[in-house]
């Protein structure tokens, strides 16, 4: 018999259908005469109740039947007698796919900590919490696709192995064959990487920003959207040595432009939650974050606070003099501590804030430089409850003033050669940003702590799975 998922199965109207259900047993009650399974398959946060009338199903043959063993259920679907669920089934037909031993299965227990369940990666999505985590994780990845699709952008895909570092956006994972425990050396003690896969020094990508320009200097709007690595040894809430990072390029916009993006961008997305993820959103409102849906309708509803740097720095100064006590010091010239972000957008404004025009020796190469040539335009986005959740800028695109930049910050250009093409022939001004896909999924779904909305977190001295 053909299977009905459990999320088309709660639609139908209980008028005695026969079905089939199939999924994993959340848990099994009863009494002498009569067991009640709750069967859940992923498809949705809600199970569907098996009726197991005893008469029929002897205990005895009841016993492989325990949380987290996987069954096909067969019966007729009707209006519950009881409270909680519309439908059930009255069941005729069973077969055990998996068992499941009481002993040995780790989710038996109630109110696990999100510390353990961690040690468990490859179980947690058959939580509550993680499998509502996960649902919105895939829709949050249609909506950017749907979005950028629907705005006219082009999927580009950057490579995942680069010799470029994005200019010390992070300390990098190497890429190598060669033989570790006997490296070919040079005459002055270096790595000789001529015998090498790639014959250079490569590693994993920190960001695909660059190659990104270099398509939107041929397709206009492009963005990219793919894991990324960073080596720092980071172990905060807010880092992963492994990440989704979403960077569109757009040639032709300006800094109004880029930052109308960001906020249109973030606002759609927030919306695709609210419209496709009701069931998982309400269950997260409720057990992990109370506030959670009311936050993500108000950033929907309302205008992104846009202010300077300097704009900033002045209103945290003035909250020092009030009193506001920063682990950190607030100082212009200094870039922002998630405690000064989220400062600012928790506390003063209370709302989202695009901040524009930062020093520029705490910014990166490749930003545009204001007329006054202290300052960039750059755009971060800042979030009540994460900190930065967008980096963007418009980035320079003479080649004199790249080049004078490049040359003032010692940055080797051995590797940058075609980076610089863009601005050597038919440059065009153009901005974009990089958005954490994982600090997304932190605001949408209310979790706290960045390894619990990727499947399996790579952090420092963590690669299991």
């Amino acid at each position: 018999m053909k299977r009905t998922e459990i999320i088309n199965a709660l639609q139908l109207a209980g008028e005695g259908q026969l079905i089939n259900v199939r999924g994993w047993v959340r848990s099994r009650r009863g009494n002498k005469n009569v067991s009640f399974i709750a069967l859940n398959d992923g498809s949705t946060i809600k199970n569907i109740q098996i009726v197991v009338d005893l008469a029929q199903f002897p205990e005895e043959n009841l016993k492989p039947v325990t949380t987290g063993s996987c069954i096909s259920a067969t019966g007729h679907l009707v209006a519950s007698q009881g409270s909680g669920q519309a439908v059930e089934i009255q069941l005729t037909e069973l077969e055990v796919y998996g068992t499941a031993d009481p002993e040995q299965y780790p989710l038996q227990k109630k109110g696990l900590s999100m510390e353990y369940l961690r040690t468990i990666a490859h179980l947690r999505p058959r939580t509550n919490t993680f499998g509502a985590v996960f649902r919105i994780r895939h829709n949050m990845a249609m909506a950017i696709h749907n979005y950028f699709h629907e705005h006219g952008f082009f999927y580009f895909h950057t490579p995942i192995i680069t010799a470029s570092d994005c200019e010390g956006a992070g300390q990098m994972f190497q890429v190598t064959t060669k033989n570790l425990y006997n490296l070919k050396k040079d005459e002055e003690g270096k790595i000789d990487y001529s015998d090498d896969f790639f014959g250079k020094q490569t590693s994993l990508t920190v960001s695909g920003q660059l190659e990104g320009e270099l398509a939107a200097m041929a397709l206009g709007k492009i963005y990219t959207f793919g894991p990324t690595f960073r080596a720092e040894n980071s172990n905060t809430p807010r880092h992963l040595a492994e990440f989704w990072m979403i960077e569109p390029e757009v040639a032709f916009i300006q800094k109004q432009e880029l930052m109308d993006l960001e906020e249109d961008f973030i606002k759609y997305c927030v919306q695709w939650a609210l419209d496709n993820c009701k069931d998982d959103l309400e269950f997260l409102n409720q057990f992990v974050d109370k506030g959670l849906i009311a936050r993500l309708e108000s950033v929907v509803k309302t205008d992104f606070i846009r202010l300077t740097y300097t704009e900033g720095i002045e209103i945290l100064q003035e909250a020092v003099k009030n009193g506001k006590k920063f682990e950190f010091p607030c100082t212009w010239g200094e870039d922002l501590a998630s405690e000064h972000e989220r400062c600012l957008g928790e506390e003063h404004f209370g709302k989202p804030v695009i901040m524009s025009d930062y020093p520029k020796d705490i910014k990166a190469f490749y930003m545009k430089i204001n007329e006054d040539n202290k300052t960039v335009q750059g755009t971060d986005v800042l979030f009540p409850q994460i900190g930065e959740i967008i980096g963007g800028s418009v980035r320079e695109e003479s080649l004199e003033k790249l080049n004078s930049e490049i040359e003032r910050r010692g940055i080797p250009t051995k590797d940058m050669w075609w980076y610089q093409d863009t601005r050597r022939f038919g440059a065009a001004p153009h901005a974009g940003f990089g958005l954490g896909f994982e600090r997304l999924m932190l605001f949408v779904t209310g979790m706290q702590n960045i390894r619990d909305v990727i499947p399996f977190p790579r952090t420092p001295k963590t690669a299991e799975f």
